[in-house]
């Protein structure tokens, strides 16, 4: 143990463990990590190695008999209905069903959706509804024939500290010097700090904000494998992670039909994930986000007040260098048309994703940290009851050139640092100085962009800058930017109305802003700025890897929207996944070969499964033999070898591209019923989560 180490021992005995604990448990279990640390927080919270290796004994025998993997629902349910009652650690969802008027549950790795709950259950735990909650959950099997459900659910207990002391905490930051706290930070959520550059902590430290500041709206976007969405997935249970495809406003915002609260009205941060993929059919849903990013409040048949930050995360596949250097291009290029300048204009400030180190080994730390929950609890205690803007305002000085939402975005990420950092007073001239030039300059990079976008100057006074303690002004500059002069004095456009006519899009030079440009008259900027047009250009036309995540409830998903486009020019397709036995996944199977058929190049199909003793060989042959004889009729040979041994799942084409499906073709959820939208379009069909790898060998 280092000095910080016992430090933190000393100071938080029972709330902190050794970090390298949860990397030996976290391969190939996919829990998030503030569960793994609620198991580890009860047996391994010591510092005495006996103690601790007893403790990991536990965990992993708790895990081995109490977490249901996706593809051992069936055995699960087998358990249940063999010993009366077993005890799942799952995700846990509850919905409404109108028609039936009633609750149901159901686990996310037991495969059913009509598990019976009690009231007091959703009643005291109302995200059951919104999101689903992780929980230690007691399953009852129900022997009366004709009731309608074969489960029910005993006991649920969430998987989060039941009582947190905050003065406590507060009580114990004392003890640390800021830099300690910051690395006790940074090690609680597994990295080593010596290992970082200072400014790289930083950016860490801003992903943490929406966690502590209420109505916090910001966006990173940087190269894939970086862990912009870790801390919404794994870090804390008052964050939800959502895809694009769910931004509707009944799911975010208000159901009016069933006159109830979205996400923004049970959760601390709500997180769009992949934010280039968002879709929005209905103008009316970014409408009522802009009123809730500028003030936390909406009128959707009622007005509605919520304390929800969003986070708004995603990939960035252009050279940043080349974007900060052209006057075509901007660091929103990846965000949907749908995320306007409006929408960007509420973005309290943008974290440069691209500074940001892969994920690694290299940077995982293995020393004492806080149990991911208990830090979790402190972020939640102090989004919901503290409040540092009136300090900020204070003691902030800021320059002529901030304006009205700069000023808001900057003072309340200061504020955020303030909480995750300080919760126990106000910091040093110096710490807080360094608080609010990083503010600005996130701030700053957002408003760099918007000026870049708009045709006149309504966002031109990008130099914003601060006070320091000792009087002296500090103008603030993005690194990536500062001497690019397409950013700094981007060139002007104005549409030539000759004739009162609308005309061609033209540019105005800087320096000379009412200075006519004639029609024909070359633009100097664009040639300048060619390699990366051309940049983005090619990256839409090409075939890329893809490495994603499908959310559980994710829709929008088809087998043809995953690979269809690799498809071009196979001749050969070969499936190994070892669950083609049942009745719908050989209907997913035959769906599978529908899509291979539509590419027209596709010749020959090989099959790998797998089987069981309670496989029906012979039911599976019969209904193989049906599709093997379509599909001669199409000039496509599809031949079947069974392998007992069999366990991943990969797609393998012959023109080098290689697709891995977690759950294989299995990854839609059952229909509630064969009657309702999504039980024959499996792109309207809800998912059950899964992550999906495209390559090229």
């Amino acid at each position: 143990m280092d000095e910080l180490d016992q430090k933190l021992n000393a100071t938080f005995d029972g709330k902190v463990l050794r970090k390298d604990l949860l990397h030996r448990i976290k391969k190939g279990t996919n829990v998030p990590t503030f569960v793994l640390e609620f198991l580890l927080a009860k047996y391994c919270a010591s510092n005495d190695q006996a103690e601790m290796d007893a403790g990991m004994e536990a965990v992993l025998s708790s895990l081995q008999e109490n977490y249901v993997r996706p593809d051992e629902a069936n055995a699960a349910q087998s358990k249940v209905a063999t010993k009366g009652k077993h005890r799942f650690i799952d995700k846990v969802h509850v919905r409404y069903v109108e028609k039936e008027k009633r609750h149901w549950a159901s686990l996310e790795n037991f495969n059913s959706q009509r598990i019976a709950i009690g009231e007091k259950f959703y009643r005291d735990n109302d995200r059951l509804l919104e999101g689903g909650i992780w929980a230690e959950v007691t399953l009852a099997h129900n022997d009366i024939d004709e009731d309608d459900y074969a489960f029910s659910i005993e006991d649920l207990r969430p998987i989060q500290l039941t009582r947190f002391d905050f003065e406590r905490y507060a009580e114990g930051r004392a003890a640390f010097t800021r830099d300690e706290w910051l690395a006790a930070v940074l090690r609680s959520v597994g990295l080593e700090p010596n290992k970082l550059s200072k400014r790289v902590q930083m950016h860490f430290i801003a992903r943490l904000a929406a966690l502590v500041e209420p109505n916090y709206n910001y966006i990173e976007l940087g190269p894939r494998g970086t862990g912009k969405s870790y801390f919404f997935s794994e870090f804390s249970p008052y964050a939800t992670l959502i895809s694009g495809g769910q931004a509707t406003k009944a799911t975010l915002f208000y159901n009016n039909a069933r006159r109830k609260v979205g996400l923004v009205g049970f959760w601390d941060t709500v997180a769009f994930d992949e934010v280039g993929g968002i879709k929005v059919k209905d103008p009316d849903t970014i409408q009522i986000m802009k009123d809730f990013m500028a003030n936390g409040r909406f009128s959707r048949g009622a007005e509605v007040i919520a304390d929800a930050s969003l986070s708004f995360v995603g990939n960035i596949d252009v050279s940043v260098q080349q974007v900060v250097n052209s006057n075509e291009h901007d660091l929103f290029q990846p965000l949907p048309p749908e995320l306007d300048l409006a929408v960007m204009d509420r973005f309290a400030a943008y974290i440069p994703g691209w500074e940001m180190p892969k994920n690694s080994s290299e940077f995982l730390t293995s020393n004492y940290g806080f149990i991911t929950d208990y830090l979790a609890e402190a972020f939640h205690y102090q989004f919901k009851h503290t409040n540092r803007y009136e300090e900020v305002s204070k003691r902030i000085r800021l320059g002529k050139s901030i304006e009205g939402r700069d000023e808001k975005g900057i003072k309340k990420t200061v504020c955020a640092f303030l909480k995750v950092l300080h919760p126990n007073g106000p910091p040093t001239d110096d710490e807080f100085e360094e608080y609010v030039a990083y503010a600005t300059e996130c701030r700053r990079r957002v408003k760099e962009q918007m000026n870049k976008r708009k045709p006149d100057d309504e966002f031109a006074r990008i130099d914003l800058s601060y006070y320091k303690a000792s009087g002296e002004e500090v103008v603030v500059f993005c690194p990536e930017s500062k001497d690019a002069p397409a950013t700094q004095e981007p060139a002007r456009r104005r549409l030539n109305q000759a004739d009162g006519q609308p005309g061609a899009a033209q540019e105005v030079q800087p320096g000379s802003p009412t200075a006519p440009v004639a029609a024909e008259a070359p633009s100097v900027a664009p040639a300048q700025t060619a390699p990366a047009v051309a940049a983005v250009i090619s990256s839409s036309v090409e075939l890329k890897e893809q490495h994603f995540t499908i959310l559980y409830g994710d829709t929008g998903y088809s087998y043809e929207s995953i690979l269809g486009p690799y498809l071009q020019g196979a001749k050969t397709v070969v499936i190994e996944d070892p669950y083609i036995r049942l009745q719908h996944q050989i209907q997913n199977f035959v769906r599978f070969c529908e899509t291979v058929l539509k590419a027209g190049t596709v010749k020959r199909i090989n099959l790998v499964t797998g089987y069981d003793d309670n496989t029906q060989l012979a039911d599976i042959a019969e209904k193989l033999e049906e599709l093997k004889q379509s599909l001669l009729e199409q000039d496509v040979e599809l031949d079947v070898k069974l392998n007992p041994n069999i366990h991943d799942r990969e797609i393998r084409l012959d023109n080098g591209w290689i697709i891995k499906i977690g759950r294989g073709l299995d990854f839609y959820q059952k229909p509630g019923g064969w009657f309702e939208v999504g039980a024959n379009d499996l792109s309207l069909r809800k998912c059950l989560e899964t992550k999906v790898d495209i390559f090229r060998v």
